[in-house]
């Protein structure tokens, strides 16, 4: 998956083909951002004035724009398996955060 960042938020690239134009739209907010563009400066350039137009947009209807991600998710387990991964994460010196966190992370490549 390609992306572009600006101001915090992803823009997540798709190429149409049949059009040859690229594709874009932006992650983690409800509101539908979408962008485009024949060439990547073109791409640049119309997701980041996406970006400054919703800013715009909500600053004019006197409202806050979302975060593209909080940095919290609830993920629901058994009592079994969060006790395991509980007494893991105690076992090598970390808090559940933290060692979930570190998975997180390395499976991500980040």
């Amino acid at each position: 998956m390609n992306t572009m960042h600006y101001r915090g938020y992803t823009g997540v690239i798709d190429f149409d083909e049949k059009e040859g134009v690229f594709t874009g739209r932006v992650l983690g907010i409800k509101s539908v951002l979408l962008f485009e563009g024949a060439s990547v400066k073109d791409l640049k350039k119309d997701f980041q004035d996406a970006v400054d137009e919703y800013f715009a947009d909500c600053d004019e209807l006197g409202r806050k724009p979302e975060k593209p991600f909080s940095g919290k998710f609830t993920v629901r387990l058994t009592s079994e398996l969060h006790a395991q991964v509980t007494l893991k994460a105690k076992s090598t010196g970390k808090s559940l955060n933290s060692f979930v966190t570190d998975i997180l992370s390395r499976e991500a490549q980040v």
